[in-house]
């Protein structure tokens, strides 16, 4: 059975399992992570292969404690306050990579950049232990598609290229983590996500800069900023107040005017059950096979700043995996391998 129980005597063969250069997909706080041990380089380029991911877009780094993480890279004030105020947790620092990292060039992109983050899930925090070294582990679905945050997610997505599976249940925030870098004197958020910038600031006085999406031609220095992500097979439409013929409906809070919906992120229109629900939903109305999915509107205050972020990335147009720009970072991150 590939998906197995994240209990003491599986996340034991997990950790030699990664050591050996295996790929193992493994639950967080956030979404299910495809890990590999972040200093084998080898390894690390299963992951892009096994999710067909461009390489052009980095990898975070996973660390068991706080301290490792930031020695990892050259680190701020800034970045030391963050820490502090939100690790373990769904936070990733970019710092300036070290000349002398012990982490793969590929992880990074061929950037000068190193994506870092400690997850709070106990499952994770006790594979890193184990491993001992960082691990890289982006969303276990194949690359620009629909997270994962269960276990099944993973097996249906990614299932034959995971040496193991380990399940955690259902990932508790359901969306990826805030991404904040630190290498400007103002940090800049790159990604929305469970941490919001109100949260940021009331706990460490850190106002953040806000970034824009990038277009499918430039060079992120951290991943979930390329446009199109996150897509389901369906085309996705937003902020709709109808449902459309042949197209599945997503509300958010009660229905109004009469409109049926077909799933819902939160009867109750709370913002943190809509993001915890958000990629299960997605997947559920994509496997009904409809050509087309509505969504009602989000308010943008608060985490639904990141669910906008999802839903506006999945429904973005979709570049061709093989475009000349794509080309081009595949060849960039590879001569700085």
């Amino acid at each position: 059975m590939l998906i197995h129980a994240a209990n003491n005597k599986n996340l034991k063969q997990a950790a030699d399992c990664l050591q050996a250069g295996g790929l193992v997909a493994f639950p967080t706080e956030t979404v299910y992570g495809l890990g590999a041990v972040a200093t084998n380089s080898l390894a690390v380029a299963r992951i892009f292969s096994a999710k067909q991911r461009p390489q052009f877009n980095p990898l975070i780094s996973h660390f068991s404690s706080a301290e490792a993480a930031l020695a990892a890279g050259h680190r701020n004030n800034a970045a030391t306050r963050l820490a502090a105020a939100f690790w373990p947790g769904a936070m990733t620092l970019i710092l300036r990579r070290p000349k002398n990292s012990l982490i793969t060039a590929l992880a990074s992109a061929g950037t000068d950049t190193l994506a870092i983050r400690v997850p709070s899930h106990p499952a994770a925090l006790d594979l890193l232990e184990r491993v001992k070294v960082p691990v890289v582990a982006p969303s276990a679905n194949p690359s620009g598609g629909i997270s994962p945050s269960t276990a099944a997610h993973v097996a249906n997505g990614l299932g034959a290229t995971c040496d193991m599976i380990l399940d955690g249940g259902p990932c508790e925030s359901g969306i990826e983590s805030t991404v904040i870098d630190c290498r400007p004197e103002l940090p800049v958020l790159l990604r929305p996500g469970p941490l919001t910038p109100e949260q940021i600031r009331d706990q460490t006085g850190i106002e953040l800069q806000i970034s824009k999406p990038l277009n499918q031609a430039s060079q992120p220095v951290s991943p979930g900023q390329i446009e199109s992500h996150y897509a389901p097979r369906a085309t996705v439409r937003l902020n709709a107040e109808d449902k459309r013929q042949n197209e599945v409906y997503i509300g958010f809070g009660p229905s109004r005017n009469g409109l049926i919906q077909d799933f819902n992120l939160s009867e109750q229109a709370d913002l943190i059950e809509a993001a915890a629900n958000l990629f299960a939903v997605l997947h559920e109305a994509d496997a009904l096979g409809t050509a087309a999915i509505a969504f009602s509107p989000i308010p943008m205050a608060g985490l639904g700043l990141a669910i906008n972020d999802r839903i506006s990335r999945a429904a973005a147009p979709r570049p061709s995996p093989y475009s000349e720009a794509s080309q081009s970072h595949f060849q960039k991150a590879n001569s700085n391998e």
